[in-house]
Formats: C-alpha cells, structure tokens, sequence
C-alpha cells in the first residue's frame, strides 16, 4: 500500500527522535541534515539520550535538543508516559523516529503527535501513520543510508551521505586547555588511539598490540599518544599505559564527549576500534584507521575522507557478536602492529 504523502507546509513543530548510541546518532546527521532542508520553516526538536546530546549541541539544523531520561526521571513505564505528557505540551506535528524499537513510537503515538513517521521494526506499524518498509537490501546498506531510506520511504530529497559534527568553540578551547595541563604543546604532532569498544571484547584490538604500535609510533614520527575512552576503560587505559615504554596521555574516562570530540579534532590522526569515537574522527575527516574484526565495515564503517579499514577476511567474520564464539579471536589476531603501522606511515 502507497504511503500517503507529507504535507510539508502543515509542519511547523517536527520532532526528531534520535537513536541510544554515539557512533548511530553520528550516522544519523546526514538524514538530520536532510530533515532540516525537507522542512526548512519548522522548529525542530531532537529527543536523545542524555550521553548522545552532544553530538547535536551545535548541529546548525536542530532548534532543541530534549533529554529522554530513562535511568531517573522517565525510568520505567511511568517514565515514559511522564515523557509522552512533556512532549504532547510543545504540540509537535510530526515525528521521525531514526531510533527503530517500539517504544520510540509508542511515546510518540502516547504524546499525540498525529503524524508519525519511522521503519515498521519491532512490530510497530499500527503505531504509525507513515511507515515504512525496512526491506532485506535496506539492511545490507550502510547505515547512514538505512537512515535516509527513512526519508526516501516517504518521498522526500536527501542531500547526499556526508556526515556532519560540528565543534563548538569553548569545546575547542578546553581541548587545548587539557592538552596545556598534560604538557602537550599545540606545535605537537597528535596521535590519538581508542582501544576500546562497547557491545563486547570482540570488537577490541588487544591492548598490548595497541601499546607496541603507540611506542613504534611516538619513535618514528614523535608524536604524543592520546589515549582515548569513556567511564568504564579507565583499568584499560592504564593497562596500556604502563605497557608503553614511551607514557602517553591517558584521557581514558577522564572527558566528557564534547571535550573528547574536540580533542578528536585536534588529532593529526587516530586509530580505533569499530566504535562511536571511529565515526566522530570520521565525520571530523581526521585521518583514521579503523580496525575492524567482528563487525561489518559494509555496514558500520567509517565514512571519512581519509579513512582506512585494516581487516583479515576470515570465514567467520562478521560475525556480528559480541564475544568471539571460538574463543580466540582469529580476525583480530591475525591482525600484527607492522599492518596498522604501515597505514599509520602512509596518512602521517
């Protein structure tokens, strides 16, 4: 069945319901950008999780950024109907629902919002008035197209699959404020690694490999190490660390996103696991390498004009798990410091 048209002009407030994860909402900015050019007179709002919001912070296409907070204030199912009542007061006009579960569009259908627009996943079709099919060749393409597929279901222009983030000044300058306190000059050479991944160990390159490919790094070109990670790799960061023979600068859990993302900015390059700090670089156009093992690149990899996947084809992967299901980790350790270093040489 034909979906029926969007009338444009009757949508003054839009809301954007963003997905949980850094590296997704950082996929999603091409259909973000898209959105705004689609609907240029609305006021758009953006609900996301309170760790994503930055991401949009200085997105020049959203006028509000909305915390869904599902840990306290809209935990549980009285949460959520609390957040349904919050929304139904800006008397939205439409929603686009980029995160894809089926309370994104049960909130939405909670709080009135009368046209509702997203993939029919999760068995939620009834709850939308625009749905669209989220078909076998849309699941095989990258995810900044699945994202505009959203757009395209519904007969509306993208504007190419480019990747957008934007870092605000005082970000900029606490960057360089936190580079000054660890005795790193803005004349220095950067490297930043990011040894971490969330979803699970198979994602993860190990981090003594990390640590001799840091030290060849530092000798060869002098570059100052940044050591790259959220709340939970501070034990990582000092694992490496302590592994080096040259001391990096262990930022590992020690930044908020929107100091890491400046950060990020100020590198000359960084090397990562598949994770949502590979497509911030990605989307700064850092030069990057991407190690990927367990995970789709096809998929999930970095759309950055100077970006690089390093990765042994073996019959297992991707496997898409979030452990290595024969305990050994055959596409990663396959993978020596020497491969990673020879890509490092050609992008310094």
């Amino acid at each position: 069945m034909a979906i029926k048209p969007i009338q444009i002009e009757n949508i003054k407030q839009l809301l954007i319901r963003s997905t949980n994860w850094i590296g997704d909402a950082v996929m999603t900015t091409p259909a973000v950008r898209a959105i705004r050019k689609n609907f240029p007179h609305a006021e758009i709002s953006i609900l996301t999780k309170p760790w994503v919001a930055p991401v949009f912070e200085s997105s020049p296409y959203i006028d509000n950024i909305l915390i869904y907070d599902d840990f306290e204030k809209h935990k549980g199912l009285s949460g959520k109907l609390r957040l349904a009542r919050e929304l139904k007061t800006y008397g939205f006009d439409a929603a686009i629902l980029l995160q894809n579960a089926f309370e994104a569009a049960l909130i939405a259908f909670f709080a009135g919002i009368p046209c509702r627009i997203g993939y029919n996943t999760d068995a939620r079709s009834f709850l939308l008035t625009h749905s669209v099919s989220c078909t076998p060749q849309i699941k095989k393409m990258h995810q900044t197209g699945y994202y505009l597929g959203i757009l395209h279901g519904i007969g509306l222009d993208t504007d190419g699959p480019g990747l957008d983030l934007v870092v605000d000044k005082k970000y900029q300058n606490r960057a360089a404020k936190i580079l000054e306190e660890h005795g790193v000059s803005r004349a220095d050479r950067l490297v930043g690694i990011n040894p971490s991944a969330t979803f699970g160990p198979a994602k993860q390159w190990f981090p003594e490999r990390y640590a001799a490919l840091s030290d060849k790094i530092h000798e060869v070109f002098g570059a100052r190490i940044l050591l790259f990670g959220g709340p939970g790799d501070r034990e990582l960061g000092r694992r490496i660390s302590q592994m080096m023979q040259h001391p990096p600068v262990d930022l590992c859990g020690k930044t908020k996103l929107e100091e890491a993302i400046a950060l990020i900015n100020m590198c000359n390059l960084f090397i990562t696991n598949d994770s949502g700090l590979m497509h911030v670089a990605a989307a700064l156009d850092i030069p990057l390498i991407a190690i990927f093992g367990s995970t789709n690149p096809v998929t999930t990899g970095p759309k950055g004009l100077d970006s690089r996947i390093v990765r042994i084809p073996v019959e297992c992967s991707p496997c898409l798990k979030p452990e290595c299901p024969k305990g050994h980790l055959k596409c990663m350790d396959q993978i020596e410091v020497d491969m990673v270093f020879d890509v490092a040489k050609e992008l310094l």
